[in-house]
């Protein structure tokens, strides 16, 4: 099955990078919003990011006005109902999840597969909710989405073979490699990477070494791009809180559950770079570490 006509429910950080890259990928792309105020946000983030891609070279003019004049935004969950894929990718619940897929799977043909951009949430969860567990499957994209070139293709034990087939060729042609990944709270990368974040997270409560301490060691000492206290501040201290509460909740072991210190930043509602404050103050021209 060739996916022409996509549909994005959810335009913030991840939504938009989808629409974006379906996009100028010669998709046709339908963005749905709850509110015009959303909606405006959404679009504003899709065209700043173009602007950038033109701006380093890595898009054209033509080919930012042809992307463009390919997405169209809506307010009403019905003008996606000619689509022949749907991503989600709104707030990390999954009772709002379930819900959505109910109203759409009321809307859409048979034939539109369904697709959650959860980054923990099992996606068998989810699709129960709909009469088309065979037609669903993770599409999990990862921040920013125009730059990384990752996508997770999860299975269930009901994704057909033609919807699991169609999603990895859709993936393909966006320029993305997937990988497979087992129906799993976390999937490959976050299965991995949350516990490594929490345990940094859990040798800084005891005095192990300091904040800037423990990233350049990693940096410079396993070549990894930035160290787990950057990572976590461009993740979201609140978004890996909440991931960390979902995995613990499904696997019942301790290097999953949020630390202490995690749960008071978030609390103190020290989110990270998007609000300026997390383990670092983003405010400057350079990030400085912050007491804990």
């Amino acid at each position: 099955m060739s996916i022409e006509r996509v549909g994005v429910v959810g335009c913030g950080l991840m939504g938009s990078g989808i629409a974006e890259v379906a996009a100028r990928a010669g998709r046709d792309v339908t963005v749905r919003e709850p509110s015009a105020e959303l909606l405006r946000a959404g679009r504003d983030r899709i065209e700043r990011s173009m602007e950038r891609a033109v701006s380093k070279e890595k898009l054209s003019t033509a080919e930012r006005d042809r992307a463009l004049e390919r997405l169209r935004f809506t307010t009403d969950l019905s003008d996606l109902a000619a689509c022949d894929l749907v991503i989600e990718a709104i707030v990390e619940d999954v009772a709002a999840k379930r819900s959505l897929f109910q109203d759409l799977d009321a809307l859409c043909g048979a034939r539109t597969i369904f697709a959650s951009n959860t980054s923990s949430l099992p996606i068998s969860a989810i699709a129960a909710a709909t009469s088309r567990p065979d037609r669903f499957v993770g599409l999990h994209f990862f921040n920013p989405v125009p730059v990384m070139a990752l996508v997770e293709v999860v299975r269930t034990l009901l994704t057909g073979h033609e919807a699991f087939e169609s999603a990895v060729a859709f993936v393909r042609a966006l320029g993305k490699v997937p990988i497979s990944a087992k129906d799993a709270s976390g999937f490959v990368v976050n299965l991995l990477l949350v516990p490594y974040m929490l345990d940094a997270i859990r040798q800084l409560e005891r005095g192990v070494a300091s904040i800037s301490d423990i990233d350049t060691g990693m940096v410079l000492g396993c070549g990894h791009p930035m160290g787990p206290f950057t990572l976590c501040d461009f993740v979201g201290l609140d978004t890996l809180h909440r991931i960390s509460e979902i995995m613990y909740e499904e696997y019942r072991e301790e290097r999953y559950a949020p630390p202490p210190l995690l749960r008071r930043l978030v609390t103190l509602g020290r989110f990270g770079k998007k609000n300026g404050r997390g383990f670092y103050d983003w405010g400057g021209p350079e990030p400085v570490p912050l007491a804990v």
